[in-house]
């Protein structure tokens, strides 16, 4: 019996969100970031949020560097850094409690392995790139490692967010999903079901995607995620139809020169128009602009006031 994947209507119906990429450098200190993290204006992102229309919102919960927005005991545990880098302001809890009020849905991003830029998070949670190389080694040869105690690590960090959070999350969208073949299809856990499972935890009706990359034409990794990561650059495709081997067609791009930053780069009539293309198939769109202290760039929330009208997301 096939899985049965969450219900995505409400994704469908949303049609477009916007996504940020809310980050720091390996190289921030821990006292910086909290400072930082304590001066994310979640009313105003909120304001924003709703002038636009838009039905829902993605956030990184952390990438690279080794900092997340949000506290995790087990991470902590696990990699023994303190002070901590996991922030002591839960921002994914004061985000959700801001938008709940103006009907906005919050979803979270997070990648599939440990932060590349922390050698000891690398080390104690038993990460490695699965390339032989330097990461990121695009071309080299490939490893074919499993890395299960990773996983079982990963997915309990997972947890324990997932839990905390619980309805408040309703999605997320899970990076570097570039080892599926080694890592995840296997018959047995740690595998795409319990991974799926962790992310899940707190929300069984969360909407799950992982990323295998910038593919085009848009694929489905697996029948345990409920949406297509859909992550595309510079070719935008044409959408198929509402699903990819059962999952919802989603595509994710940026509006701006690069991923959270520069100024928008295509004119008003693209973004309507590729918008529109997509959304009359059945798919939905997610538009990556930039944010600081909680704050969306005039010049973006511009072109999505104008996009959320051109696709009647907004009633008035």
């Amino acid at each position: 019996m096939d899985h049965q994947r969450a219900n995505t209507d409400w994704f469908m119906n949303s049609k477009c969100g916007v996504f940020t990429h809310y980050l720091t450098g390996s190289d921030t200190s821990v006292k910086d970031w909290n400072e930082s993290v304590n001066k994310f204006d979640v009313d105003t992102l909120a304001d924003q949020l709703s002038y636009i229309g838009t039905a829902y919102y993605f956030i990184t919960i952390g990438q690279n560097s080794g900092y997340y927005c949000s506290p995790n005991s087990i991470y902590d545990e696990f990699v023994g850094i303190m002070p901590s880098k996991c922030s002591e302001r839960d921002l994914i809890k004061d985000i959700y409690e801001a938008l709940s009020p103006k009907g906005i849905k919050l979803m979270v991003y997070l990648p599939s392995g440990a932060p590349a830029g922390d050698i000891t998070a690398i080390e104690k949670l038993g990460w490695k790139w699965g390339y032989d190389g330097n990461w990121p080694a695009w071309g080299t040869e490939r490893t074919g490692e499993r890395l299960a105690e990773f996983q079982e690590k990963w997915q309990a960090i997972i947890s324990e967010w997932s839990i905390r959070w619980g309805n408040n999350v309703v999605g997320w969208w899970i990076d570097g999903c570039y080892f599926s073949d080694e890592m995840y299809k296997h018959p047995e856990p740690p595998n795409f079901q319990s991974f799926s499972s962790a992310l899940k935890a707190g929300n069984p009706d969360s909407i799950i995607a992982f990323n295998p990359g910038v593919l085009v034409p848009v694929i489905s990794l697996t029948e345990y995620e409920d949406y297509t990561a859909g992550e595309i650059s510079d070719s935008f495709p044409v959408c198929p139809g509402r699903r990819v081997n059962g999952a919802q067609y989603h595509i994710l791009s940026y509006l701006g020169n690069w991923w959270g930053g520069g100024e928008p780069r295509f004119p008003d009539e693209f973004v309507i128009g590729y918008t529109k293309h997509v959304n009359s198939k059945g798919g939905v769109v997610t538009w990556d602009v930039p944010i600081s202290d909680g704050k969306i760039p005039e010049t973006f929330l511009a072109q999505l006031k104008i996009l959320g009208n051109a696709i009647n997301l907004i009633p008035f």
